[in-house]
């Protein structure tokens, strides 16, 4: 199975190159736009994550076959409240699946990779982790709702494509309405943010619903710093791909209990022993 987003890819190029031709034309002081370096890294990141994550989509493929083989009820496809199902079930999913990678350090250790740059652009959405296997276990419900497996991966690439126009400085908020249920730049520029109001916040996918009745919304006010809290200050994709996971054995080596080494791994990111 091709993913469906590779199919885009063309498109996301071309989309980058107009962008970042907009920047030299049409400058914003208060806007960063592109660094090369900075941009070969993402792009790296990206066409990284596309090989490792092939081999790994084919065994999701398998997983999801067998759970949706055992399932209670099969959904068809040809029924529309189907694909409403699918639309509500998958954002959810990217809700917690996202949320979860913020506040578990082993988690927050495969998707730093996506928050470590300190440009906001289009081409900082393809800046993916080299580690997709910890998303499988959330998606793991939509089969055993009945969910055929195709379905869910395409619903999966279509929240993949609605969210790589998310990451761009050159829209402003959009109409109250839109923004009240969508996720938007703006929104998406918060989650970015590296400011202590926007850490943790604005985890949607293509809803922001879920962070208004979860308690995780933060609506942009302050202009957002892009980054870390701690850069970490290369343009190695081997590095940027791997650097929360030597950081967390250091860590875990150091310690002198398993109450602390689990807390190294299990504990949000930055957690530390009580002193």
């Amino acid at each position: 199975m091709i993913p469906a987003v590779l199919y885009a890819v063309p498109a996301f190029l071309l989309l980058i190159v107009i962008e970042a031709v907009s920047y030299r034309f049409l400058p914003d002081d208060d806007e960063r736009g592109y660094e090369l370096r900075d941009t070969t890294t993402s792009l790296s990141m990206g066409l990284g994550s596309q090989i490792i994550g092939f081999p790994w989509k084919l065994l999701t493929v398998g997983v999801f076959a067998a759970l949706w083989t055992v399932a209670p009820v099969h959904l068809s496809p040809g029924d529309w409240w189907t694909w409403v199902i699918l639309f509500f079930a998958d954002d959810l999913a990217y809700y917690w699946f996202h949320r979860s990678h913020h506040e578990v350090r082993v988690l927050w250790a495969s998707h730093v990779v996506h928050h470590s740059s300190v440009y906001y652009n289009l081409s900082t959405a393809l800046r993916q982790s080299w580690t997709p296997m910890t998303s499988l276990p959330f998606w793991l419900p939509l089969a055993l709702l009945g969910i055929p497996p195709w379905m869910i991966f395409l619903q999966q690439s279509i929240s993949l494509l609605y969210q790589f126009f998310l990451h761009t400085e050159r829209i402003d908020v959009l109409p109250r309405p839109i923004e009240w249920i969508f996720n938007t730049p703006s929104h998406h520029r918060v989650h970015h943010g590296s400011n202590t109001e926007y850490l943790d916040r604005n985890y949607g996918g293509i809803l922001i619903v879920w962070d208004r009745l979860f308690g995780s919304f933060e609506p942009e006010r302050a202009t957002a710093r892009y980054g870390l809290t701690k850069n970490i200050g290369t343009y190695n994709p081997l590095r940027v791909a791997t650097h929360e996971f030597a950081a967390i054995w250091s860590d875990v080596r150091r310690a002198t209990c398993w109450r602390h080494r689990l807390g190294y791994l299990f504990g949000r990111p930055g957690w530390q022993p009580a002193r």
